[in-house]
């Protein structure tokens, strides 16, 4: 049946709960949480790894420029995504500006400055989850009425899956204004763009650009935006995890309930949150694949848009005595 509307829930988002059931049941899970400074050599060698490959291909066929973009720089692009995502929750060093410096460095070789903005939302999609006015992670109503379920509109979608998340931030209530990291972001961001069409030449220029697009979008990789909040195999489970080999290169960012419920333990140790859970984890639906995921949400048309859980703002759902906020979930979710 053709959706047309979001699901809506009564219920307060479901990792509040579980993170202080986990904690009662399994308080040594604290020990994980921290930070990973060593995560700043993994941005060198990808945003050094990237300008090889644009030197590499600044005089090849469009065409050549193309197929690597799709088999190894979106691959790259994908994993400095993972990498901004990591600073954005401070998780690589205590100093804020630092891990700041280090997201706008990972988001070099995207060509767009993002990082700084994407650090915002980001943070409200996890203190908001499924509240329309405040979580740029779903869908405005038009997008997902005009992209609904046809393979045509989800491929286009998918394809400008970047615009659309910038769009998006224009109908979230409680925005800041521009402030100086967005601005040295884009300062940054403009002087490298430069310097990379100069110095190397539009193909160069273009290979990142490409690659970041099929990072985020029309690419297996893509299913990631799918996998995360999607009622893909549950119609009440809204947020799954991924557990498949492209872990392996995507920084474990596929353990989407563990970081959920966990967002100040660094991406090296939610393998072992999970572990340290399997109660908690095991028992709820998860993808193993997102090549699978991909083709299956561009051809079932019981997937679509529409296919996400939607609240009422944080005050205006009533709360079980569990899913109160309190005083030590706060502390572990406060890079969150």
């Amino acid at each position: 049946m053709r959706e047309t509307t979001f699901r809506f829930s009564e219920q307060p988002e479901p990792h509040r709960v579980r993170t202080l059931q986990i904690l009662k049941q399994h308080p040594d899970i604290k020990k994980l949480m921290g930070k990973n400074p060593l995560t700043i050599f993994a941005i060198l060698g990808l945003v050094g790894g990237m300008i090889a490959l644009s030197y590499a291909v600044k005089d090849s066929p469009w065409w050549v420029v193309f197929l690597v973009a799709y088999c190894v720089g979106a691959f790259f692009n994908h994993s400095l995504f993972v990498m901004i995502h990591e600073c954005s929750h401070h998780l690589l060093f205590k100093n804020k500006s630092l891990n700041n410096l280090a997201s706008i460095l990972a988001n070099l070789p995207h060509i767009m400055p993002s990082a700084m903005s994407f650090a915002r939302y980001h943070i409200k999609h996890h203190s908001f989850q499924g509240v329309h006015e405040l979580d740029a992670d779903l869908p405005d109503y038009w997008e997902a009425k005009l992209f609904n379920n046809s393979f045509l509109g989800k491929a286009t979608w998918l394809l400008f899956f970047p615009v659309f998340q910038v769009i998006r931030t224009f109908r979230l209530k409680e925005i800041r204004p521009v402030d100086g990291w967005i601005v040295t972001n884009i300062v940054v961001q403009v002087a490298f763009d430069v310097a990379l069409w100069v110095l190397f030449g539009p193909k160069a220029f273009f290979f990142m650009l490409i690659s970041f697009f099929f990072s985020v979008g029309l690419h297996p990789l893509g299913a990631r935006w799918i996998q995360e909040h999607y009622l893909t195999l549950s119609e009440t489970q809204e947020t799954y995890s991924y557990y498949g080999p492209l872990n392996t290169v995507a920084f474990n960012v596929g353990y989407h309930n563990e970081h959920h419920d966990f967002p100040s333990i660094p991406w090296n140790k939610l393998p072992q949150l999970k572990k340290g859970a399997p109660v908690f984890y095991d028992t709820l639906q998860s993808h193993q694949s997102w090549t699978k995921l991909f083709f299956r949400f561009l051809f079932d048309k019981n997937i679509s848009l529409y296919s996400r859980i939607t609240r009422a703002e944080r005050g205006k759902v009533k709360l079980t005595d569990e899913s109160k906020p309190d005083a030590e979930l706060v502390r572990v979710n406060t890079s969150a």
